[in-house]
This record gives C-alpha cells, structure tokens and sequence, in this order.
C-alpha cells in the first residue's frame, strides 16, 4: 500500500505540474493561434478559397487599374477589338498566384487566354501593358510622369495596319513630350522616326551613325 501511495502522490505532483504548465502557456497558445491564422492568410491556405497569396491580393488590384489603363491604348491600336481583363482563374485552380489575363475579343464577342494572340497581336498586348503600368506609375507618384520609353523589336510580326496603328499611339506619346526609344529592324519605321542611331556591321567592325530622318 506504501508503494501505492507514493506512486499516487507522484502522479498527482506530475498532474499539477502539467496543470501549471498549461496556465502559463495559455497566452502563448493564443499568440500562437493568431501569429498561425495571420500566417495562413499571407501564404493563401486555411480557408482562402481563391488560395491567393497577401501579396498577390494587392498585386491583383494594382494589375487591375494598370489592365484599365491600358485598354484605353490597346482599343487605339487593335482599332477597338481587344480589352485585357485581370482574370482569378489561376487561382480556383489551385495555383496561388491570382494575376491571370484573359483577352476580350470583340470580333467574336468571346474571351480567351492571352497565349492565343498571335506574335504580333502579343506584341501589341505587352506594349499596351508597359504604358498602362506608367500611366499608373504615374497616378501613383502624384504627378510624377515617365520620360522615356524604350521599346525593343517586335515590330517586324505586325501587318502594316497594325503598324500605323501602334506609331500612331507611340506619336502621341511623344507629342506630349515623352521621349520614345525604338530599337527595330523593320525598315518602314524609318520613315516614320526623326531622329536616328544606325549601328552599321563592316568587315572590320560596327559603327554608329546619327541621322535625321525626313518624316513627313
């Protein structure tokens, strides 16, 4: 019974112990429980249906208002076919990045993803994008407006009214005052660009000419 007795005392030592440990650990339980939750929100699992990370969240709504921007110069340049619109379909699907594009085409009246462009049409998409984003770089900073734009090739996978079309936005830009950057081996852009840098390939070696263009 002596045994007995001992071995009960123990196990009731034990009992409050783990009894007192629990008391102190109780606020750290609920720091832990909060520290998880908030966790989970930022990496997009628990009960996020849409699996969207924090970060992506607040990329989306910024992709939103640069889509906005942007199909105000991409309607100018497909003369109005195209509209890009920011899509979460990625994201019910279980990837978590939730900044899926889809195009509306308004010859078909349907929409589409993006990879269906062609080269060029592509081209015209990921130009309209770039200034949506300065346009609202440009809101963002308060006034603070973009200078220079460079834009490298792609315009040789466009059809001479897409072409016109595209100048005909890249003018404007630079009529407002911007400076625009073209570099291109299409020869028709060089009646339409005043001033030029021609990197000329020699037998023994490249040089660079500076000209001015007639444009009419």
């Amino acid at each position: 019974m002596g045994e007995i007795r001992r071995a009960l005392g123990s196990l009731q030592r034990i009992a409050a112990e783990l009894t007192a440990h629990d008391e102190r650990s109780a606020p750290l339980a609920d720091e832990l429980a909060v520290a998880t939750s908030l966790a989970s929100a930022v990496a997009g699992s628990g009960d996020n249906t849409m699996r969207m990370r924090l970060t992506a969240y607040v990329l989306a709504a910024r992709l939103e208002s640069v889509t906005a921007l942007a199909n105000e110069r991409l309607q100018l340049m497909t003369d109005g076919r195209y509209q890009l619109e920011h899509s979460d379909e990625r994201a019910a699907r279980g990837s978590k990045s939730g900044l899926g594009l889809r195009v509306r085409d308004a010859w078909t009246g349907t929409t589409r993803d993006t990879a269906t462009l062609s080269g060029g049409e592509s081209f015209i998409a990921s130009l309209a994008l770039a200034l949506g984003l300065g346009d609202a770089v440009l809101e963002a900073a308060g006034g603070r407006r973009l200078e220079t734009l460079l834009v490298d090739e792609g315009f040789g996978s466009l059809d001479e009214d897409s072409l016109e079309q595209v100048l005909d936005v890249l003018d404007g830009l630079r009529a407002g005052g911007r400076n625009v950057g073209i570099v291109s081996h299409v020869p028709e852009l060089r009646a339409r660009i005043p001033a030029q840098i021609r990197v000329c390939k020699t037998a023994h070696g490249s040089t660079v000419q500076v000209v001015t263009a007639d444009v009419a």
